[in-house]
């Protein structure tokens, strides 16, 4: 099996979620693991000149670097059997660094195209858990703005097998409990 694993947080060693991806990877052993880091190696926010180039049919010579980018990042998706997304809760959203990566992602007839039934993504599907680590409780309230953000717009690109493993009340005096808890159920999926 080859694992793309997305490393997001801003804590580096001191991360649950990056302690739990090596659990992950610990417990299901893949062959072969392509790993992104976008906390240590942040991908630029969008901006019209960026998105320009993303999506330009026929690149320029300095929008090349720029799509090039996104087609690695595309590729990545697409070599991997299984991906395996960290993703802490910053300010009740997705670090924005995950933003960066979802808007290098989404390419109209690329990985999307509109039909007269709506979007249809065009990446073939394949497992992808998310490890979800929150200092509070927040899964299936009102204020759970990110795993339905993220199951949607992966659904978007094609990728609808997605499997959230969840670590929450970090913040609180079971944080030992709670990432227990979570180990478990990464050996469990």
């Amino acid at each position: 099996m080859h694992a793309l694993i997305i490393r997001t947080s801003i804590l580096g060693e001191n991360s649950s979620s990056n302690e739990l991806i090596n659990h992950w990877v610990s417990t299901h052993n893949p062959t072969q693991v392509t790993e992104r880091n976008l906390a240590a190696a942040p991908i630029p926010h969008l901006d019209g000149a960026r998105f320009a180039a993303i999506n330009a049919p026929e690149p320029s010579a300095e929008q090349q670097p720029i799509q090039a980018l996104s087609d690695t990042l595309i590729a990545e998706i697409e070599q991997a059997d299984a991906i395996v997304i960290g993703l802490p809760m910053y300010n009740f959203g997705v670090p924005s660094q995950v933003k960066s990566w979802m808007d290098h992602l989404a390419r109209a007839g690329r990985t999307f195209k509109y039909t007269p039934e709506g979007p249809k993504g065009l990446l073939a599907d394949k497992p992808v858990t998310i490890i979800a680590t929150r200092g509070g409780a927040y899964a299936g309230s009102p204020h759970d703005h990110q795993a339905p953000f993220v199951k949607q717009f992966l659904g978007f690109i094609g990728l609808t097998n997605v499997h959230f493993v969840y670590a929450e009340t970090l913040a609180s005096e079971r944080r030992a409990a709670v990432i227990g808890d979570a180990r478990t159920a990464i050996a469990a999926a």
